[in-house]
């Protein structure tokens, strides 16, 4: 088992949902892929927050064996604050106010002890940043990042540069059409390999990822959940819960790659049954391993009889 380390956002969400309200909870996309990833593997975890973040918050974390030396607190500062409304399938929020306080002038430094981290998720942030984060690691046996459609539209180049120095380059499947270019997902997914990355992951959200590689595209299914109160977070708890399961295992293979992403659709059920973090903060290797026996159940094509083609 190896140690992974995190970049990202560590933020308070005001949330406004159908089925309630959290104002100034727990979020950012450190925090969510952190929590997700600490049920495999030690978590690294770099980020910025003013002295406003709330003590439960760091207690969180820390009880998740979240190692905390990279979480700069800047003192008389504020913490990043998102406000986001969802209403009927909850498949968007309408973003009510971004206010990006201390996390404007974010310049991830890592402590000494974080340059040898063998596994690196760089969440979504600047790909400068990101860059940046990636200079400062010695050699990373596994790298993923993920994306934005900001960065797309500002700055497509740097993106591009981005997905060409890691092992994995995450998005959704808008995102991956943008970057190609292309319109239909799977020739974007493969494009997206042309760039330099070795596996091209494409969220689906509700509808699961495609996971490409040298040797092809698989689908991943999504857990069959009927229980989603919030999606906040989904995307960057699938990032935490694929690169810990790497990380855990040590297996790149193509097998391996879809089997982490599986586990990775199964966390996210957890987080969108809840309001912020409290349903991911409930999942536990045990609760993961029976959804993800119910996922494998499911997710089998029964074999063709034969003749059942036959006209």
């Amino acid at each position: 088992m190896s140690p992974v380390l995190i970049v990202g956002s560590v933020a308070l969400d005001s949330l406004e949902t159908p089925y309630g309200d959290a104002p100034d909870t727990l979020g950012g996309s450190a925090v969510y892929a952190s929590l997700a990833c600490s049920l495999f593997a030690p978590v690294r975890l770099v980020g910025v927050v003013g002295d406003d973040y709330p003590p439960e918050g760091v207690e969180l974390l820390r009880s998740r064996g979240v190692d905390l030396a990279g979480l700069e607190v800047i003192e008389g500062g504020k913490t990043f604050r998102w406000a986001g409304r969802y209403t009927g399938s909850l498949g968007a929020a309408e973003t009510l106010s971004t206010d990006l306080n201390v996390f404007a002038d974010f310049s991830p430094k890592l402590p000494e002890s974080y340059r040898e981290t063998p596994f690196v998720f760089l969440a979504n942030i600047q790909p400068q940043l990101q860059m940046q984060v990636l200079e400062q690691i010695a050699a990373p046996r596994l790298s993923m990042c993920d994306t934005m459609n900001l960065w797309l539209n500002t700055v497509p180049d740097q993106v591009r540069a981005m997905v060409g120095r890691v092992d994995i380059a995450l998005m959704n499947d808008a995102e991956a059409k943008q970057l190609t270019g292309d319109p239909h997902l799977i020739s974007a997914a493969e494009k997206t390999l042309q760039l330099g990355a070795k596996c091209s992951v494409i969220k689906k959200g509700e509808h699961g990822a495609l996971i490409c590689t040298e040797e092809g595209c698989r689908f991943v299914p999504p857990f069959p959940t009927t229980h989603v109160r919030d999606t906040t977070g989904a995307g960057d708890t699938f990032a935490g819960g694929m690169i810990g399961h790497l990380a855990q295992t040590g297996d790149r293979s193509t097998d391996n790659l879809v089997r982490a992403a599986a586990i990775g659709t199964v966390l996210a059920s957890f987080c969108v049954e809840g309001l912020g973090v409290e349903g991911l903060a409930a999942a536990t290797p045990e609760k993961m391993q029976e959804r993800y026996a119910i996922l494998e159940k499911s997710s089998r094509t029964p074999a063709l009889r034969s003749g059942s083609l036959e006209s």
